[in-house]
Formats: C-alpha cells, structure tokens, sequence
C-alpha cells in the first residue's frame, strides 16, 4: 500500500529586518552622546545623590539593614553572649533610622528633580517635534488637494477635510482642555475651534 504524500502547504518567509535604518541608527547614536553629557555636566552634588539614590533602591541596601537590624535587636535582648546591650529601649535605632529616612528622602528627591527637569526638556521636544509634524501633514494634505485638482481627480465628498487643512493652534486647544478640566458643565456647551488659517 502506498501513501500519498502530505498536501504541501506553500509557506510564507518572514522578511527579517536588515538592521537599523540609518536614521535611526544616528538618532540612537544622538541620544546616547546626549545623555553622556548630560552626565558630564553633571554637578558633584548631583552625582552624589543619583549614586547613593541608586544604592539605597538596591536589594543589597536591604540585605545590609535587614543584618544590622537582626543584630542590633539580638545583642539588645540579650541573645548574643559576651556583647552587653547598649540600646534596651531601641531608642537610639529608632533615632538613627529617623535621621538616616530624612537623608535618604533628600538624596531621592534631589534625583527626582534632575529626573523631572529631564523629563520637561524631552516633553518640550515632543511637543515641538508633534506640531512640527501637525504643520507638515496640513501642508500635504493642501498640496494633494491641489495635486488633485490640477490632474482633474475628483475628491471623496469628506467633510472634515476642509478642517484638516487647518493649522491647529496649541494655546486654543491648552485653554480648551483647562476649562473643560476646570468646568463640569463644558461637555454641554458647542467648543470654539482650535484652528488657524
């Protein structure tokens, strides 16, 4: 008896990606030499407090104060012999670990504030970078209507085209947004247009 054999079954290839455009490839490059100097310029001040923020959110800043408790109670209770007790009220524990928490909330909201201030800098590139885009698209979208128009084609009937041609103007849209945040009572209201010729 013989078999037949198994339907073939015309398979697709996965293109694999060749690698890294070159445009990506130099923005990558950029952000990295960006962050290197940044830091660089980094005051000692600054460094100090990222490294030791950086140390105290470690396991290993954990290991070390779960030792030194353990041993701090176990030689003030009495369970190590030979080491007499020097804290049987823990109030010097208690005061150490206030003193080293108000430190340590410094040094963390010291890199908090580096951090935001970073955080701001790339917020305000998106934004530039996003109107930057919204102006190029509405300049597209004219020069295809006009591209459109000069080879007789005719345009689908879409009514919010003559409205993407518009630039949109940011303060409109930020005033908009803070006083339907501010205003329960906006949604009723018909909003103004936050276009521009």
């Amino acid at each position: 008896m013989t078999t037949k054999p198994a339907p073939h079954h015309p398979t697709f290839e996965t293109l694999e990606p060749d690698g890294l455009t070159p445009v990506l490839d130099r923005n990558i490059e950029m952000l990295r030499r960006r962050r290197a100097e940044e830091q660089r310029n980094a005051g000692v001040q600054e460094r100090i407090a990222e490294a030791v923020t950086r140390f105290t959110g470690s396991m290993m800043f954990v290991y070390i104060h779960l030792v030194i408790v353990a041993l701090w109670v176990a030689v003030n209770l009495g369970m190590v012999p030979g080491v007499p007790a020097f804290d049987e009220t823990f109030v010097i524990l208690a005061t150490s670990a206030s003193v080293e928490a108000i430190f340590l909330s410094t040094f963390v909201l010291i890199s908090q504030n580096r951090a935001a201030a970073a955080a701001d800098r790339r917020a305000d590139l998106d934004l530039q970078i996003n109107l930057l885009a919204e102006h190029e698209v509405t300049k597209l979208i004219s020069l295809t209507r006009a591209i459109a128009q000069r080879l007789g084609v005719e345009e689908a009937a879409d009514p919010g085209l003559p409205e993407l041609e518009r630039n949109v103007a940011p303060e409109k849209v930020l005033d908009q947004l803070e006083e339907r945040l501010a205003d329960p009572t906006a949604d009723d209201r018909t909003p103004e247009p936050a276009v521009t010729r």
